[in-house]
């Protein structure tokens, strides 16, 4: 069977089903990480969905423009906006303003490389609208202020609302649509300049907070060796211009330091389940984001096994987390299958912000 109709169909069915087990668990918990999810899922797998009907059947107008809206701009960033409201008591908002501000650059820089016909000001907008979100972001994570959440959710939100409106209302020349034509996977070369700088805005900074948050939790969770110890306990401004370029290469050759310490916890059985179900997380959001990149930059053989890929290794973290499926059970149901023991507090819920 043709590999192009079987991969985007198995990345649909499997995009439902995990969709259907975190609306479960938002049902029970009513987290907003869990519906943000839940949504971000939804857009995966009716992006898949069209990339299956349109390999099966043949592509249309419609389908092509659902396609590049949930597909191309939307999934990313809502998956990555839910890793947002999962860490908003953390200090994972300076993370996520570095997230948007290298988005916003690297759109700015995709367009003065490739020059896409109709990007007009766009590309300095972009980057105006990045420095602008970054700076609020950063400016409330220092004072420690949760709100930082919800300029992200509204740079996200309306973002796809704008990106919902380009995309449904541009004219498109005959045929509708367009495929790589020699292997047939959908390209975005018919949308305006203004529209495909929206893909690696939304990818970048999605990609980049889902394989940040996942980096971050692990750090959070794991048996440290702090080689370089810094404190962000003082928000004076002096001391926060002092400890700042600190802190990024504090927590990089932390980590590294506290590999070998993390490998006998986890061979112990002793280390959390967080662990190693984010970091099976920050592989499932790589793998997507070099393979959606290649297509953008007209590369396309990889696009399809890599979205699917991406979403196996992210469903198995979920899986591995018990603070996230910590038994499980028919959806919507009471009935539970399994359940496992040793559930950790999930530092979300109790509010903890760790160091």
């Amino acid at each position: 069977m043709d590999s192009n109709v079987v991969l985007p169909l198995l990345s649909a069915v499997l995009a439902i089903v995990f969709a259907i087990l975190v609306a479960d668990q938002w049902l029970r918990r009513h987290h907003a990480y869990q519906l943000v999810w839940t949504v971000g899922l939804l857009w995966f797998a009716i992006g898949a969905g069209t990339e299956f009907i349109g390999e099966a059947w043949g592509w249309s107008e419609g389908l092509y423009r659902a396609w590049y809206l949930t597909g191309a701009i939307l999934v990313a960033a809502w998956l990555g906006l839910g890793t947002v409201y999962l860490l908003a008591r953390t200090r994972f908002g300076f993370a996520f303003a570095f997230s948007v501000l290298v988005a916003g650059l690297f759109t700015f820089l995709t367009e003065a490389r490739y020059r896409y016909p109709a990007a007009g000001g766009a590309p300095l907008i972009y980057l105006g609208v990045a420095i602008l979100a970054a700076a609020v972001i950063t400016g409330l994570s220092i004072r420690r202020d949760d709100r930082w959440a919800t300029v992200a959710a509204a740079l996200v939100l309306g973002g796809s609302l704008v990106a919902a409106v380009m995309v449904l209302t541009v004219h498109l020349p005959a045929p509708g649509y367009a495929i790589d034509r020699a292997t047939r996977i959908p390209i975005g070369e018919l949308f305006p300049g203004y529209l495909r700088l929206l893909t690696p805005f939304f990818n970048v900074t999605g990609a980049f907070a889902l394989a940040f948050g996942a980096l971050y939790s692990a750090y959070v969770f794991m048996p440290k060796r702090r080689v370089i110890r810094y404190s962000l306990r003082d928000r004076s401004p002096s001391a926060l211009l002092r400890n700042a370029p600190l802190v990024p290469i504090a927590v990089v050759v932390n980590f590294v330091a506290s590999l070998p310490g993390t490998a006998r916890a986890l061979v112990a059985g002793r280390l959390s389940s967080r662990v190693p179900a984010t970091i099976l997380i920050a592989v499932g959001a790589f793998i997507p984001s070099v393979t959606t990149g290649l297509n953008r930059f007209g590369s396309t053989s990889a696009f399809y096994i890599g979205q699917l890929l991406g979403l196996i290794f992210i469903f198995l973290g979920f899986l591995v987390s018990i603070e996230v499926f910590s038994d499980l059970r028919l959806p919507f149901t009471r009935i539970v299958l399994a359940r496992r023991d040793g559930q950790q507090r999930d530092v979300v819920d109790t509010g903890g912000r760790p160091a």
